[in-house]
């Protein structure tokens, strides 16, 4: 992991939702320097599902080394922002870096999002960045190290990014869009730029979108902690970047990734925002046990492929893949939608998962059953594996069909449109 080199020490950090997950992460790797952190954040009490408040965020900020003001700010509220600003510079005399990392999120589609969801994303991401960076502005202006940074993505305009959940993907663009703008309205004077993570992190959020068992596909806080502080203890000519958390460090000289992961050598999901090709990226997904919410709303093609009846399914490049699914296959919803996996595998597949799933399925049609997209032209069928396996899933059969035909979309609008601060 990256090693503090003490640039922070004595400089004052504004960091927005910084009582947990990565903005608390940030403040942790700054505070080792002895930085100053203002906590801005909406949590005062304690959460009845989330934890920790800005109070005890302050005190693992200050236990690390740092100093702490904890400040109630809902990024949505002008006057809150302005009030936390103004107690950050009569406390420690001005504002050297502001970290924009609050932000709302609801993985639904133009018809299933509701307006005030609409409003939220939007206050929240773009407006709540935009109106933190301008008021903290004339102080940063001052500072000698004077930084902003925003977890926003690289704009990419792939609609694969847009069809799904359009709203979340404005209010994230809009926080990317604010880094275009001001590295060159501010170029010389303040440094601002963008990070952004490889893989899927693990916080609260990500264990309310992606269910039990998520983290394990995950990578701690600690790679975009490590990332900001790179980022953040680098020259004001830096700017104008929108950073991929991995490609830096390992510009950096860092080597072993598997530090950052919560279980070493697991698969890891992709993050948002960074697809080569999509449908791929969107099969890894699918493998990895999280479709319902990293495809929201996507459909999966029922029409199973034809060929002769009896006949084994070719690959490509003819290669031969699974005889299970003949005309002596087993029947039901779980046979047919492993058809329509079966159907979806190429080489291209197989070469970006890299896995072996096992389903254990309880109800109508359930049983072992399992995905091969680690070797050759991979395979699926029903049974255990004839090879080692990556990744355990136990649900219900009809859950299973739902997973691989969008049918969560209801229950994942509700569950992820929490404004995390």
């Amino acid at each position: 992991m990256l090693r503090n080199t003490g640039k922070l020490a004595g400089c004052t950090l504004f960091i927005t939702g910084a009582s947990r997950g990565i903005g608390k992460a940030i403040a942790l790797k700054a505070a080792k320097d002895g930085a100053n952190i203002v906590i801005a954040a909406k949590t005062g009490e304690p959460h009845r599902t989330l934890p920790g408040t800005i109070y005890t965020a302050a005190e693992e900020i200050e236990a690390a080394g740092g100093k702490a003001l904890p400040c109630i700010v809902n990024v949505m509220e002008e006057q809150q922002i302005a009030e936390a600003v103004e107690k950050a510079v009569q406390k420690f005399g001005g504002i050297d870096v502001l970290v924009n990392n609050a932000s709302a999120i609801s993985l639904t589609g133009t018809l299933e999002t509701p307006t005030k969801k609409v409003d939220l994303m939007m206050s929240a991401n773009t407006r709540g960045t935009y109106l933190t960076s301008k008021i903290c502005l004339p102080y940063l202006k001052k500072s000698k190290i004077a930084h902003i940074l925003n977890l926003s993505p690289p704009i990419n305009l792939n609609p694969v990014w847009f069809r799904n959940h359009c709203a979340y993907t404005i209010s994230k663009y809009g926080m990317s869009m604010c880094v275009l703008g001001m590295a060159e309205e501010f170029r010389g004077e303040v440094a601002v730029n963008a990070l952004w993570p490889k893989t899927a992190i693990h916080t609260s959020a990500m264990d309310m979108l992606g269910g039990a068992g998520v983290e394990k596909q995950c990578r701690k806080t600690d790679i975009l902690a490590d990332a900001a502080y790179c980022i953040l203890t680098k020259p004001k000519s830096f700017t104008g970047n929108f950073v991929i958390d991995e490609n830096l460090l390992s510009e950096e000289g860092i080597k072993d990734f598997d530090v950052y992961a919560v279980a070493p050598g697991h698969p890891l999901l992709p993050d948002f925002f960074l697809d080569v090709d999509p449908n791929t990226l969107a099969m890894k997904m699918e493998a990895h046990g999280a479709s319902s919410t990293f495809k929201e709303g996507k459909k999966v093609d029922r029409t199973i492929p034809e060929r002769p009846e009896g006949a084994k399914h070719e690959g490509p490049q003819g290669t031969k893949q699974n005889a299970e699914f003949t005309a002596a296959s087993p029947a039901g919803p779980v046979a047919e939608t492993f058809k329509v996996i079966q159907g979806s595998i190429n080489e291209d597949v197989v070469k970006a998962t890299q896995g072996v799933y096992r389903f254990e399925l309880s109800g109508e049609d359930g049983g072992t059953w399992y995905l091969d997209l680690r070797n050759k032209g991979g395979s699926a069928g029903k049974g255990d594996p004839p090879m080692k396996v990556d990744v355990t899933m136990t649900m219900s059969s009809s859950d299973f069909v739902k997973m691989f035909s969008g049918g969560y979309q209801k229950y994942l609008s509700e569950v992820s449109q929490t404004y995390f601060p």
